[in-house]
């Protein structure tokens, strides 16, 4: 009799001890859960000055730019915290896709193609393609370029212009790379957006821009959001429209194109 009520006492025990550990799994994934809820995650490739780069004291952790500047506030209007994925370019949507972030803010181009793989948000920004050459370079125009050693980034919209144009040309990863290559004399020119163009011209003697309306179009930047995800693509286009018509991201584009 004894045997059995201790054998009895054991199994109480070992399913009061299983409830409990289940009651703190449940917790603790609860608690995990909510965490998750209450963030967004970006994708971005933080080598392009000024909409991402790494920056000591950034707008979020060590991420600064307009586009960072712009997703803290996305953040801030839907109560969430801001997380940010840094990884390639060429990464990025695939990234979307998979389900390892929310959304892709990267300068990245609104284009027939990209737009058949994620929806995109209202535009917030108006760019186009510019040539950064040496002070003392004979192009003046986009033709110029065709017996010019070319250097463009990679999965950027200059790569696809001057692939467009049939010209041969060197891709690298990270914007700061193409510039080193111009400044070191390895190359002749690097196709780039305007806005980060200015930048790296400020930042770097003996640089100039050479634009060419006929040969680049205007092209407009966006949010990538994924396809299904029709309530987040709603809130951010309400968020960007109410930026756009306060002036905050004008006053953000000239802030840190100054910098």
């Amino acid at each position: 009799m004894k045997k059995m009520m201790k054998k009895l006492a054991l199994a109480v025990a070992c399913v009061t001890t299983v409830a409990m550990f289940a009651a703190c799994g449940g917790k603790e994934d609860d608690a995990k859960n909510n965490e998750q809820a209450n963030v967004i995650k970006f994708g971005t490739n933080a080598e392009f000055p000024p909409f991402e780069f790494v920056a000591a004291n950034g707008v979020i952790d060590q991420y600064d730019g307009i586009d960072m500047a712009i997703a803290k506030n996305i953040g801030d209007a839907l109560g969430k915290n801001v997380k940010i994925e840094n990884m390639e370019f060429d990464s990025l949507l695939l990234a979307l896709e998979n389900g390892q972030v929310d959304a892709v803010i990267a300068g990245m181009t609104i284009d027939p193609e990209r737009a058949d793989a994620v929806n995109f948000s209202t535009p917030y920004y108006t760019a186009k393609q510019v040539m950064i050459v040496k002070e003392d370079s004979t192009i003046a125009k986009a033709a110029d370029m065709a017996d010019k050693k070319i250097v463009v980034i990679q999965g950027y919209t200059g790569e696809s212009c001057v692939k467009e144009m049939k010209y041969e040309y060197d891709a690298f990863k990270k914007g700061s790379e193409a510039i080193m290559e111009l400044v070191n004399g390895k190359c002749d020119v690097v196709v780039i957006d305007s806005a980060t163009a200015q930048k790296y011209v400020g930042d770097n003697a003996g640089l100039k821009i050479v634009e060419d309306p006929e040969a680049f179009d205007s092209e407009e930047y966006g949010i990538a959001i994924k396809k299904g995800n029709e309530e987040l693509l709603e809130q951010v286009n309400d968020i960007l429209e109410k930026m756009i018509e306060d002036g905050v991201i004008n006053e953000l584009s000239a802030k840190y194109s100054e910098q």
